[in-house]
């Protein structure tokens, strides 16, 4: 009694049950209005007809506009008003206008590397998907950074928190979740003192993501202890479709010289001081040198885009680029929602790195409900011989998503993927390594709220140093992980109708 009263009074049920109430109210009176007046039957049906055409001509990837199409023809008038109320773009717009301005800002610090030049040259493949990065992404090519790799939360952290002690001139961080416990609290000590010591500190984290984790309006606590704060995608109870568009991204930077990103959030399960789904597997990187202004830029970009008082860019991004000497190319790179972003980066780029692959590809990630593009990419390098495998949870987080994960396990072994889930517990790294060349480590997970709807960020790696102990890692987890056959990735039909059913509206979710 005492956890559902506590539920009851949460903010996020009693924001549910605002915008429940709100789409009830408007539905009954269009309904009311549909019924009763032959004027507003008509121009109902009119406004039906020009919302379908609308929607087969608008520029949309298919698996969108399919759902879609459905609620239309299942639900005529009813369901073109729920397409406008959903689907509006408007405060997007909006958004994407001082996304630009932001984004416009910060490339003018970034300029171009000649390093892809040199990349071309060595490696026309890999110059290619270094141009396609700085084209679609504008973020140069950056060689001799130093790159290490984390394969466990537990050694991010005590990485992290001994870069955080050092910083001396500013600290950026953004992240999706952040919850009071060992890991944060031990984080938030550190940033009270540094910002007592006069080190800029800049924190944002998405609020919606933290709707669970936070108390509203934490930002003003840390306001309060001089840490400036603002949180990224502002929750509010309103019909809207904006809150799609969250901030899965993780990056922190240390004084322009230091960055790092990966899949850990700043919680408890992250580093395995808190069970929730077995053990938690997580990895992250940490980069030295030029390539921590991508970084930067991309935090810049958010802040400015959603801050009533931007930071100036100046004085961070000419920050030093700190120490380099390490091996290879370094592209960190950002994605998000149209029409922020023109292209699906995230999904091309790993795209490039599927088709690219010659001997072997491995993949880590917690979800694996991509499209079938994606699905058909990687059933092809397997056919071509590409020795493909892929690690997803033992343990799942969401039943119901683990279950469009599994639905999507025979037709790859079938065609010569091989799969196998990780045994101990939940898997929530996202990365891709191959040919011992080339690697993918950030937030961006093989799913369409990643792919689509959210903002993410990684970082292109090639040749670097730490792409052996990436492998070395894949390896050692794969030996922990239970191989699944082809009879074992077989559904129930029930399964395989529901799973089926569930990935139709899967990109509107």
């Amino acid at each position: 009694m005492k956890k559902l009263f506590k539920v009851v009074r949460s903010r996020f049920f009693l924001a549910a049950f605002v915008i429940a109430l709100e789409f009830v109210q408007l539905l009954a009176v269009f309904v009311l209005l549909y019924e009763y007046f032959l004027p507003i039957t008509v121009l109902g049906w009119i406004f039906h007809i020009g919302v379908l055409l609308y929607l087969i001509n608008r520029d949309e990837i298919p698996e969108f506009k399919l759902p879609w199409l459905m609620i239309l023809f299942l639900l005529p008038v009813i369901g073109a008003f729920i397409f406008m109320l959903l689907s509006s773009s408007d405060a997007s717009k909006k958004s994407a206008e001082r996304h630009s301005l932001a984004l416009q800002t910060v490339k003018s610090y970034l300029g171009q590397s000649a390093d892809i030049d040199t990349l071309r040259a060595r490696d026309p493949e890999a110059g290619a998907q270094a141009v396609y990065l700085r084209n679609a992404a504008a973020m140069p090519c950056c060689a001799g950074c130093r790159t290490t790799y984390y394969s466990s939360g537990e050694a991010f952290f005590s990485a992290l928190t001994d870069d955080l002690k050092k910083a001396e001139r500013f600290i950026l961080m953004e992240y999706f979740i952040v919850q009071a416990g060992q890991m944060w609290d031990t984080i938030h000590g550190i940033l009270r003192e540094k910002a007592a010591c006069g080190v800029q500190v800049y924190f944002t984290y998405d609020d919606f993501g933290c709707m669970t984790t936070l108390p509203e309006r934490y930002y003003r606590q840390l306001r309060q202890e001089g840490i400036h704060c603002i949180p990224s995608n502002r929750f509010t109870p309103i019909l809207s479709n904006i809150h799609n568009n969250r901030d899965h991204r993780k990056i922190t930077v240390i004084d322009g010289s230091i960055g790092y990103t990966g899949g850990i959030n700043l919680a408890d399960e992250y580093i395995n001081a808190r069970q929730k789904y077995g053990h938690w597997k997580d990895t992250a990187v940490r980069l030295e040198g030029r390539a921590v202004r991508n970084l930067t830029a991309l935090f810049l970009t958010t802040w400015n885009a959603q801050s009533r008082q931007p930071i100036d860019c100046a004085d961070l991004m000419e920050a030093p680029a700190g120490p380099s000497g390490g091996r290879g190319y370094v592209i960190p790179f950002g994605d998000g929602p149209a029409p922020m972003y023109q292209d699906t980066i995230g999904k091309n780029v790993y795209l490039n790195l599927i088709h690219a692959a010659e001997k072997y590809l491995y993949i880590t990630t917690p979800y694996l409900i991509c499209d079938h593009e994606l699905l058909s990419a990687l059933r092809l390098a397997a056919k071509k011989g590409v020795d493909v495998r892929i690690i997803t949870p033992h343990i799942p987080d969401k039943k119901t998503v683990f279950l469009m994960t599994r639905s999507n396990y025979y037709g790859l072994i079938r065609n010569g993927v091989r799969i196998f889930e990780y045994t101990p517990g939940f898997i929530h790294a996202k990365n891709f390594v191959y040919d011992d060349k080339y690697a993918v480590c950030g937030t961006i997970n093989l799913d369409y709220r990643s792919l689509v709807h959210h903002f993410e960020c990684g970082v292109w790696m090639y040749g670097t140093d730490c792409i052996g102990d990436m492998r070395a890692d894949f390896e050692a987890t794969a030996a922990r992980s239970q191989p699944v056959s082809l009879q074992e990735a077989r559904l129930r039909g029930w399964q395989r109708l529901l799973a089926e059913l569930m990935k139709v509206f899967s990109p509107l979710l």
